[in-house]
């Protein structure tokens, strides 16, 4: 049971936890203890030292900025109007306070009321689709379109649009890439012809592929029902993020063990069954490599493509907010770094648990 528990923990990322589960056992007390304390305890430990750094370099750049706002209303208007400054700064006035860097209160504050304006926007919403609910069933009976919602989006609205144009953005990559992979791997003589596309496009930034693919749908997509934006955004992202999937495929591909190609001639399998039953298994793991890393690649340029395209994500929202210049915009656009982090670094650990269970070995649980 012990064993189990322990291989659980381990394939969903959970191996922190194993020092505890061994002494809950009773197994070797004094080593567990030490090693729950080196793998939890002490990543808990620096938590709480990287707040109180953010903590206490907050307080210092907002001191520094109030002093200095201070000392500028006394050069230009005199000891009176610094003194009012003063007054409104500690007074907590929002018109004067000092805009720089949040401290993690703060933060914590504009993270729930970004939850509490998503509250409200769900709420119009479904107030919105109440009263046009008999209008739509008309509108679809005729064969029109639906009257929509037209507000603004919620901060989880534009994460959740986020999170589908990076998923759209890496499938057209994996689409894309690991056919081509195969096809370059399998011969030495594309690789060699085509290595050099390969170079020069995988450096390119994402702005410059969001120029491009701007030019081609503006150009073939006429329909002004289609989320240009949408599209312009997802497909910038695959390209951008296409090459680590296209080079280790082909690389998995290129290096595959001779003798399993040898045993392909033998049983004289055919192109498709030698592909799907030789050569794919055997370079699974680096092309699993690869995705992983176009989609870390995915989600890192996806917000300079958003920003870009005026897609509704997370990108556009850290562009509104810095330049809302708001009390609170230094505070929301710190939220969106944790969630852009706690999101990317969620990708990295699904796509790592899908390549465990694929490659799982089930004689090591019977």
């Amino acid at each position: 049971m012990k064993d189990k528990i322990i291989k659980t923990i381990r394939f969903i990322g959970l191996g922190f936890l194993e020092p505890l589960i061994r002494l809950f056992y009773a197994e070797e007390r004094q080593k567990n203890a030490t090693a729950f304390v080196k793998r939890a305890l002490f990543p808990l430990f620096s938590i709480g030292l990287f707040l109180i750094i953010w903590h206490s370099g907050a307080t210092y750049l907002y001191n520094q900025e109030a002093s200095r706002k201070i000392e500028k209303a006394r050069t230009d208007q005199g000891e009176a109007a610094a003194l009012e400054m003063e007054a409104c700064i500690e007074a907590g006035n929002v018109s004067c306070q000092p805009n720089t860097l949040p401290s993690p209160k703060q933060v914590w504050g504009a993270y729930l009321s970004l939850l509490d304006d998503h509250r409200n926007i769900a709420k119009k919403k479904d107030e919105f689709e109440e009263k046009t609910a008999k209008i739509n069933a008309k509108r679809a009976e005729n064969g029109e379109d639906p009257i929509t919602y037209t507000g603004r989006p919620s901060f989880v609205d534009q994460i959740k649009t986020s999170i589908k144009t990076v998923f759209a953005g890496f499938l057209l990559s994996a689409l894309i890439a690991i056919p081509i992979g195969i096809i370059i791997g399998l011969s030495s003589t594309l690789r060699t012809s085509f290595n050099w596309l390969i170079q020069i496009f995988k450096p390119v930034s994402p702005v410059v592929w969001l120029l491009l693919v701007f030019m081609i749908i503006k150009t073939l997509i006429t329909d002004p029902n289609l989320d240009k934006s949408f599209m312009i955004s997802f497909i910038s992202v695959g390209l951008c993020a296409m090459w680590a999937t296209l080079v280790n495929t082909s690389m998995g591909v290129s290096t595959v063990d001779k003798d399993f190609m040898n045993v392909s001639k033998v049983l004289r399998l055919s192109v498709g069954k030698n592909i799907f039953k030789v050569i794919l298994p055997a370079s699974f793991p680096l092309i699993f490599t690869g995705l992983r890393i176009t989609l870390s690649v995915a989600w890192m340029v996806l917000i300079a493509i958003e920003l870009l395209a005026q897609s509704p994500g997370l990108g556009s929202f850290v562009w509104e907010e810095f330049q809302n210049g708001a009390n609170d915009s230094n505070a929301k656009i710190i939220v969106a770094m944790f969630v852009i982090g706690i999101i990317g670094f969620a990708l990295d650990r699904i796509m790592l648990t899908i390549q465990k269970f694929v490659s799982f070995d089930k004689s090591e649980v019977a």
